[in-house]
């Protein structure tokens, strides 16, 4: 199977695994380690274009689990975080990844966190080698084996 095919396929399996949990996913600590993990991969190469900011609020936006809280209470979380990495990638990173290892006390929270990342990560048709990288890390964070998630 070609790797595109497998990661649609993947995707479309996580979301269906969000989409089943959508009732649990409704605490602050998700909500905002959600924002973290969107922001942190867009942000992944140190930069976020204005058209990869948007294709992420896009998504942010059209997730049926995320659609739990409102649009741009999400956009601007989603948007702080942005700026934190944009500002100064490295510090940034260790703030966004304190934030998303809050959702590690409840590990349907924590994988659908991650699961979330590479949603993102893949939605562009390239899960590049930099996004796997930091949704490892934010696995790290969680206390998740990365392996879990074909990391």
């Amino acid at each position: 199977m070609p790797f595109w095919d497998k990661l649609r396929e993947s995707t479309q399996t996580m979301q269906s695994q969000l989409l089943s949990k959508k009732n649990d996913l409704k605490s602050g600590a998700f909500r905002d380690a959600s924002m973290a993990m969107c922001a942190l991969v867009a942000a992944a190469d140190g930069n976020v274009d204005p058209s990869e900011r948007h294709r992420t609020a896009s998504l942010i936006t059209s997730n049926e689990v995320l659609k739990n809280f409102p649009a741009d209470d999400l956009q601007r979380r989603f948007n702080d975080y942005v700026s934190k990495l944009t500002a100064d990638f490295d510090f940034g990173k260790v703030s966004v990844l304190q934030d998303i290892g809050k959702a590690k006390k409840k590990p349907a929270e924590a994988r659908a966190v991650i699961q979330i990342g590479i949603i993102i990560g893949g939605a562009d048709g390239n899960f590049d080698d930099t996004e796997k990288g930091v949704v490892r890390e934010a696995c790290f964070a969680l206390d998740l084996n990365p392996s879990e998630f074909e990391l």
